[in-house]
């Protein structure tokens, strides 16, 4: 039989031996490359902790989710209150007084204000109305009513009214308080007296020494600033007669607060020491265009101070008298004109500064000259003569060359 088809080639050892060795040499080659991923952690992962929590890709842990609990903020604290800013210290304060003034349109002084435009202010200079301005409470003697009503007193000398509407004034000064009792206060009858103390009301302007009865009269007038309580009192000797051209006031009728006979003014001095801290006295006494001093100043002055007064100031003489002390207490007897007549007069401004405790911190005489129908604050030559002659008047107390009261 012819043969045509090729037979297959039988395999020899050689071939069973290559077989084998390729064969063991992929085996072993799988079996490498799986132990190799075991040993990198990806084929076989550490078992999870069931209450870890579930970590991200990134292996960064998730944030839980709070309770309701833990979403609950901690409750705000009240914040501090503020300190309390401190209080500003106390100031001390300027007292100052003045002696007569007069504005009758029938004298010298109102008819060279209307003159003069009508304005208070021409009839001081510029520097004193700063000086009455400035200070803190000012007091000066009103030497006459305010009426259009009533009839001259008879038998009496010198008469004065002013006009109503001249009460403003006093308010163009700088004036706080006013004294009433003196011996022109009602020279046109009662009416004059009561038409002052409804003008005075009525511009807001208080006022002491006289009254719709005694007890009014008598009232001291307080004032007031920070904790600091200042007294007023006022009250008149004049006229030295019984009766007085001047009535005083009664427990039922108008008058002025009378103290020739001292009993009802040291027991009202008494009660108000006791219901301020600083008290003055102001008084109506001496002898008219008398420098020197009379017994019954000498008599009052040491009763008013041990009765409780820190100052006295007085007026009525129309003139100039000593600075004493008196039983420790400083008494200006009279600071004279002020703006009152025509005459060329020395007098003064008298100023106190008294601490926020009460006490008496500064006493000074400002030298002023009333001429010509003005009053002016003296400089140079002119204020030295003055305190010249205040000096050589007050042996108990030295003034210097500013006018500062010491003793």
């Amino acid at each position: 039989m012819r043969k045509t088809d090729k037979q297959p080639k039988r395999k020899t050892g050689l071939d069973y031996f290559l077989i084998f060795w390729v064969s063991l040499l992929i085996v072993l080659g799988v079996g490498l490359g799986g132990l190799f991923l075991i040993r990198g952690g990806v084929a076989n992962p550490p078992e999870e902790d069931p209450e870890a929590p579930v970590a991200s890709v990134d292996a960064r842990p998730i944030p839980q989710a709070a309770s309701p609990k833990e979403e609950t903020e901690e409750p705000l604290q009240e914040p501090e209150p503020e300190p309390e800013p401190e209080p500003e210290p106390a100031e001390p304060v300027t007292l100052a007084f003045a002696g007569d003034i007069l504005f009758d349109p029938s004298y010298a002084i109102m008819s060279a204000i209307n003159k003069n435009g009508g304005e208070i202010s021409s009839a001081f200079s510029p520097d004193l109305m700063e000086e009455m301005r400035n200070a803190d409470f000012f007091l000066v003697n009103n030497e006459f009513p305010y009426t259009t009503q009533g009839s001259p007193l008879p038998n009496k000398a010198f008469t004065f009214r002013a006009k109503p509407e001249s009460v403003r004034f006093l308010q163009d000064m700088g004036a706080d308080l006013v004294g009433l009792a003196n011996n022109h206060a009602s020279d046109y009858g009662e009416i004059s007296l009561l038409d002052t103390l409804d003008t005075l009301d009525g511009a807001g302007i208080p006022h002491i020494g006289a009254g719709h009865d005694l007890s009014e009269a008598a009232a001291p007038y307080y004032y007031e600033t920070g904790d600091l309580r200042i007294g007023f009192i006022a009250a008149t000797q004049i006229e030295r007669l019984d009766p007085p051209d001047t009535k005083g006031a009664t427990d039922s009728s108008p008058g002025v607060f009378r103290c020739w006979d001292p009993k009802k003014l040291l027991e009202v001095i008494r009660d108000a020491k006791t219901q301020c801290d600083f008290l003055v006295v102001f008084i109506h006494w001496g002898t008219e265009s008398q420098e020197a001093v009379d017994w019954a100043q000498t008599d009052q002055a040491p009763k008013i101070a041990e009765a409780g007064a820190n100052l006295i100031v007085g007026a009525h003489p129309h003139v100039l008298q000593k600075i004493d002390i008196v039983s420790g207490v400083p008494v200006a007897y009279s600071l004279g004109n002020y703006l009152f007549n025509s005459k060329t007069l020395d007098t003064g401004l008298l100023k106190a500064v008294i601490s926020p405790e009460g006490e008496l911190q500064e006493l000074a005489f400002l030298p002023v000259l009333q001429s010509g129908c003005r009053a002016s604050l003296l400089s140079g030559e002119e204020k030295e003569r003055v305190l010249a002659h205040m000096r050589s008047i007050s042996g108990n107390v030295e003034i210097d060359r500013d006018g500062k009261i010491t003793w």
